[in-house]
C-alpha cells in the first residue's frame, strides 16, 4: 500500500513536527525540514531503526529559492506522498508591545513559510499526478484571542489560503487539509508566560496521533474547537 512513500515535515526538529514524524514513520519514510542542523540531527537520532528511512534537510521556509531547491532535491530521490507545513512561530503580547521584527517574524514564518513550500510542492505533485498538503493552523485560525492579534492574523491567512486550495484543487488528485488544534505542551511555550497552566494542554504526541488517525484526504481536521 505505502510503497516506500515519503512524508516531508517542516519544523520537524521538535514539538508537534517531531511527534508527527514519529506517527508517519510507522508507514512512511520521513524527511524533516528545519533551519537548525544540530536540532535536526538530534531529532533523527531519536528514531528507532526500521525499514523506513528518516532524513533531514536544512531549509529556511521563508526563503522561496531555498524551499524550491530543497523540495526539488527530495522529490528527485523520493516518492513524496505528503507535505506537512508545520513550521510556525508566535509572540504573544498586546499589539502595542510587538516590535516590527516580531510582526515580520510571525507573518513571514507562518504565512510565507506555508505558501512557499505548498507552491513548490504543487508543481512537483502535478508532475507525479497525486499528493497531499497538510497545513497545521491551530484554533488561532478560527477565532481571535487576547494578546494574539498578529499571530491570529497570520493563522487566519493560512486558513483562507487552505480553504481556497480545497476549491482550487478539486478533482486534481492533490488534497489540501487544514488542521485546527488547541495549544500543546511543547517547547513553544518555554520562553513565554502566555499560558499559565500548561498541565491542561495536550501533549504533541497525543495531538499527532489524532491528526494521523483523521488523515483521510478531508479538507479540515479538528482536534479542539
Amino acid at each position: 500500500m505505502f510503497l516506500n512513500k515519503t512524508v516531508i515535515i517542516t519544523g520537524g526538529g521538535s514539538g508537534l513536527g517531531l511527534a508527527l514524524a514519529r506517527q508517519y514513520h510507522k508507514n512512511f519514510n520521513v524527511c524533516l525540514i528545519g533551519r537548525t542542523e544540530t536540532k535536526l540531527k538530534q531529532a533523527v537520532k531519536t528514531f528507532t531503526k526500521t525499514d523506513k528511512k528518516v532524513t533531514y534537510k536544512v531549509c529556511d521556509v521563508t526563503n522561496e529559492e531555498q524551499v524550491l531547491n530543497v523540495l526539488q532535491s527530495i522529490f528527485t530521490n523520493e516518492q513524496v506522498h505528503l507535505l506537512i507545513n508545520n513550521a510556525g512561530t508566535g509572540i504573544f503580547q498586546p499589539l502595542e508591545s510587538l516590535s516590527e521584527k516580531d510582526i515580520k517574524c510571525m507573518i513571514e514564518t507562518n504565512i510565507y513559510g506555508t505558501i512557499y513550500p505548498t507552491r513548490a510542492a504543487l508543481q512537483l505533485f502535478k508532475k507525479q499526478g497525486y499528493g497531499k498538503v497538510m497545513n497545521i493552523i491551530s484554533t488561532a485560525g478560527l477565532r481571535g484571542k487576547v494578546n494574539e492579534s498578529v499571530y491570529c492574523a497570520s493563522k487566519f491567512a493560512v486558513r483562507g489560503f487552505t480553504e481556497s486550495l480545497v476549491k482550487e484543487w478539486e478533482g486534481s488528485g492533490i488534497y489540501p487539509t487544514a488542521v485546527y488544534m488547541g495549544g500543546m505542551d511543547t517547547p513553544f511555550w518555554d520562553e513565554s508566560d502566555h499560558i499559565k497552566d500548561r498541565s491542561r494542554l495536550k501533549s504533541p504526541e497525543m495531538v499527532a496521533e489524532l491528526i494521523y488517525e483523521k488523515d483521510d484526504n478531508r479538507g479540515e481536521i479538528f482536534i479542539d474547537r
